[in-house]
């Protein structure tokens, strides 16, 4: 096997590093389940209820922006590698 096959990072991430990923990474669930729920409903009044549709659509708009900072800290954290 050549080396860069075999290279691993020299310590394993800390705690610090495990916490900060675990509240992320529950961050983005919340925000795709969310995302999932919204769109729902946002397709069913827009069958069966249209006059609430501004209310719903404004909370979908609110659930993607929030998806959009759970996914761009990820990101960020990602991009920081495991040091």
């Amino acid at each position: 096997m050549s080396a860069s096959n075999e290279r691993a990072p020299s310590a394993w991430p800390d705690e610090r590093f495990w916490s900060r990923f675990d509240s992320l990474e529950t961050r983005h669930q919340h925000a795709q389940s969310a995302h999932e729920s919204v769109r729902r409903n946002l397709d069913a009044l827009r069958r069966e209820r249209p006059a609430e549709l501004a209310e719903v659509w404004n909370r979908y708009c609110e659930v993607i922006a929030e998806l959009d900072r759970s996914t761009a800290e990820i990101e960020s954290f990602r991009s920081q590698g495991m040091s």
